[in-house]
């Protein structure tokens, strides 16, 4: 067993039930390693009421958190959610003088992330960024994900176009370490359900089909989150026989209107319909696995989905600039657009052609044993901390 005093303090922060589930193996790896203390911070919608307290999942699963640090403010406007970054960079500055990391740790793009970001990079705490230089050009999510490329010191992106971007921006190739999604090592670690164990598990049939649906606001859009979300549900009255459940959308801006029009529809359908503020990575992974579609604008269609062979109707501008597989038909918010994609991805010529696809990102189940591994031995010292911007000339080193 090494010293504890040579441990390196690797501190993560997760702020959504979406972001532990990606970073779950990558935290079992850390919590493992006998010459790493792992600190876990758990803010942003893990402490809400309203979307399942899901801190709870984190303990449950074995995890010591140490930091419950409160950011998330009622409002759903744009306005609420500065305020709650406010408040975050605060909190994020006292839990870091406390807790001392070596090293941040952070994935994605949401709000609460940029805080900590922030936070740490004022603090000269060197920080990881897992999944930069995506795109998806409907959100705010956008401008903020590179803006934390810029702040981090070392960089994990989900493949080759993304590690391409992130270099765009300035970065030293030698800080780029492609490994892969750390999610989708779920996909291959996990022992997913079959359509019978899940029907068990969610006392809910998938027969005749069912659609998993998640729709979330598009934040660079002025709120037509009501309106977009009350054509997509009209045009799911159109498929009658068809079984649907929802997840819930994340607490953005317009996200509450979004959450009461699917509340109000499943109780208007409760033969067929059912709502889930929750459902973990383990059981949504077995939901897609056995779904006949999946509907909405979530990343989760257009990378976890491909992987598992079922088709996506992603609808809108807000996952618009992904890499997109075969398996995604892509479609306007119209009632026309969304009724033509569901019915190609219902077809049994379009789902044939997925079994012999090749998906854009896969995973052999140890993208989160490399990462943990880079963030183990990386040198931290000064010349860490002094970044030099790389410029890009004529062609990029692979």
């Amino acid at each position: 067993m090494s010293d504890l005093k040579q441990q390196r303090r690797v501190c993560v922060v997760t702020g959504s039930r979406a972001d532990y589930g990606l970073l779950y193996w990558l935290l079992i790896e850390l919590k493992s390693d006998p010459d790493i203390e792992l600190q876990l911070v758990v803010t942003g919608m893990h402490l809400s009421p309203v979307f399942g307290l899901t801190y709870r999942v984190i303990e449950e699963d074995g995890f010591l958190i140490n930091e419950k640090l409160e950011m998330l403010l009622a409002g759903d406007t744009l306005g609420s959610t500065t305020k709650s970054m406010g408040i975050g960079m605060i909190s994020f500055a006292q839990t870091f003088d406390r807790l001392k990391p070596d090293i941040l740790v952070v994935l994605g793009d949401r709000c609460e992330i940029f805080s900590a970001a922030i936070a740490a990079m004022n603090s000269q705490i060197p920080i990881a960024h897992i999944a930069g230089g995506e795109a998806s050009e409907g959100m705010i999510d956008e401008a903020i994900r590179h803006s934390i490329t810029k702040m981090a010191y070392i960089h994990f992106p989900g493949g080759e176009k993304q590690r391409q971007r992130v270099l765009q921006l300035g970065e030293d190739p030698s800080r780029i370490y492609c490994f892969g999604k750390p999610g989708l090592d779920n996909i291959r670690r996990l022992n997913l359900l079959d359509r019978e164990a899940i029907e068990r598990e969610l006392d809910f049939s998938f027969e005749p089909n069912t659609f998993i649906i998640t729709f979330h606001p598009v934040t660079l859009e002025d709120n037509t989150s009501k309106v977009q979300f009350q054509t997509l549900l009209s045009v799911l009255d159109n498929f009658p026989e068809s079984r649907l459940i929802f997840t819930f959308p994340n607490s953005d801006a317009y996200g509450n209107i979004i959450l009461t029009m699917i509340n109000e529809y499943v109780a208007s359908n409760k033969s067929r319909a059912r709502v889930f503020a929750n459902l973990g990575q383990f059981r949504y992974l077995s939901c897609v696995k056995n779904a006949h579609v999946i509907i909405g604008n979530s990343s989760s269609g257009l990378i976890e989905a491909p992987l598992l062979r079922v088709p996506t109707v992603n609808i809108g501008d807000r996952q618009r600039g992904r890499v997109s597989a075969d398996s995604v038909i892509n479609c306007d918010a119209s009632v026309r657009g969304i009724t033509k994609a569901i019915n190609k991805a219902l077809t049994s010529e379009f789902r044939e052609k997925l079994k012999d696809m090749e998906p854009p990102h896969n995973s052999d189940g140890k993208i989160s044993i490399r990462i943990k591994n880079t963030l183990k031995t990386v040198e931290i010292n000064k010349e860490l901390m002094k970044k030099r911007f790389y410029e890009v000339v004529k062609t990029i080193p692979v």
